[in-house]
């Protein structure tokens, strides 16, 4: 009589020697690439020790990384003495009418960025009429025509003429203001402030990020911190996030800082800073209490 432990190791075996062939077939399949990039120094991103090794490309996918000897590729590029590593990402990109006009980026794409994310409080929609107008008059490029309303159009648009990186942005929290109080130093009606709202759910379901502020320049120094919880809390019920310029880098960064936490704790969304500084050299010590700020204002 077998033991419970013997048939268990017969029916694995079994289990192997019938995958092993179809194991084989595909080790065989995926042992072709379009390029490897052989003997790198390979950063993975995680942030582990990098490791020397390959790389292979099917299509636009990496399919397979590490020790590739037995891999075959049309193109073979050899990196040794090279870093290799995922592309990088610009988080505050103002690029859109640069890419718009040579969507092939090249001072961004030769330092190996190959993600662009826009909103740093402005976004390229939603527009209105007016906003379309404004827009239209501060470009530098007779190539850059407004012809869009929503964030989603112009992304769409971009990818459609041509850009070399992947692209995406928060909506602008001034952006969603101007359309509807323009440049107007006051706070939103109740009626505006659920038109704003409405404007943020269509871009996140759009694709947006999240909601992106810029506290230190007009108009979205106009907005107050309850203006912001109402847009960044639409943003969270979609997963999305918060990003800021903070109203202040300078005397009052702790406390500019103390709103960026007090908006994602109301809203559950997750926040960063675009820029975390402590301008002027009596604020340095700030920077280090700020790096504790939640734990010691708890």
């Amino acid at each position: 009589m077998h033991s419970a432990a013997t048939i268990l190791r017969a029916l694995v075996c079994i289990g192997l020697l019938t995958s092993l062939p179809a194991c084989h077939k595909q080790i065989q399949e995926v042992s072709v690439a379009d390029t490897l990039i052989r003997n790198g120094m390979i950063y993975d991103g995680s942030g582990a020790d990098p490791l020397r090794g390959d790389v292979a490309i099917r299509g636009d996918r990496v399919v397979a990384v590490g020790d590739l000897g037995h891999w075959q590729a049309t193109r073979e590029v050899d990196a040794n003495g090279l870093a290799v590593s995922p592309g990088f990402i610009n988080i505050l990109s103002w690029g859109p009418e640069t890419l718009w006009v040579d969507g092939r980026g090249m001072s961004d794409l030769r330092q190996g960025v190959t993600l662009e994310v826009f909103g740093e409080g402005w976004s390229m929609g939603p527009l209105s009429p007016k906003t379309k107008k404004v827009l239209q008059s501060q470009a530098s490029s007779e190539e850059f025509i407004v012809e869009w309303t929503t964030l989603d159009e112009f992304l769409e648009a971009l990818v459609e003429r041509g850009v070399s990186m992947n692209v995406a942005s928060f909506v602008g929290a001034a952006t969603v203001r101007m359309h509807q109080l323009g440049a107007e130093n006051r706070g939103p009606t109740a009626e505006e402030l659920q038109t704003m709202r409405e404007l943020v759910d269509q871009a996140m379901r759009e694709g947006a990020l999240g909601v992106g502020s810029s506290l230190i320049y007009a108009p979205g120094i106009f907005a107050d911190t309850d203006e912001l919880k109402a847009l960044v809390e639409v943003a969270a019920s979609h997963g999305g996030g918060y990003i800021s310029h903070l109203r202040s880098e300078a005397d009052n960064f702790l406390e500019a800082l103390d709103e960026l936490i007090d908006i994602a704790r109301h809203t559950g969304a997750r926040a960063e800073v675009y820029h975390l500084k402590a301008a002027s050299q009596n604020n340095w010590p700030r920077l280090s209490r700020a790096s504790r700020l939640p734990a010691t204002r708890d």
